[in-house]
């Protein structure tokens, strides 16, 4: 399916998601942090779509946003998008969980967790992954300070 068949698909779903190709060949969704769940799940059981495979998944600092990037592939029809979602939260950033739909989610999310601080709803295991319990900050995001560990050029 073509990208423009996609949006037009998905976009039936849910009506107020932003598309966009963003100089890429994949399309991109822009989705809302309550409406995550709910098209994650549309995308891997709609027999049009069925993105089967989740094959990466980032935190990121878009400043002053934070939020989280999906790669996703149907291997049956070989087509794939990214689904963004932000959220404004840099206190307390929460983000549903899709490990309930594709399993390799749960080691991703907790590495988001451990580096970006963002929290996932529902998530069966979500604790630090790499960094220890005593870990002050989240490392990854922008506005990160660590004078002891710091590297300056």
């Amino acid at each position: 399916m073509k990208n423009e068949a996609l949006q037009d698909l998905i976009g039936s779903w849910i009506p107020d998601l932003e598309f966009s190709e963003e100089a890429s060949q994949f399309l991109n969704i822009s989705v809302k942090p309550e409406q995550l769940h709910h098209l994650m799940t549309a995308l891997k059981n709609n027999p049009e779509t069925y993105f089967d495979y989740l094959f990466c998944l980032s935190g990121v600092d878009w400043e002053p946003e934070l939020g989280v990037v999906y790669h996703l592939e149907s291997t049956k029809y070989r087509h794939i998008v990214v689904v963004k979602v932000k959220t404004e939260d840099r206190e307390n950033p929460i983000i549903d969980t899709v490990s309930d739909i594709w399993r390799t989610a749960e080691f991703h999310e907790r590495e988001v967790f451990d580096f970006f601080g963002i929290k996932f709803n529902n998530h069966p295991n979500l604790k630090r992954l790499f960094l220890t319990d005593e870990w002050d900050g989240f490392p990854l995001r922008k506005d990160y300070v660590d004078d002891i560990n710091m590297v300056i050029k």
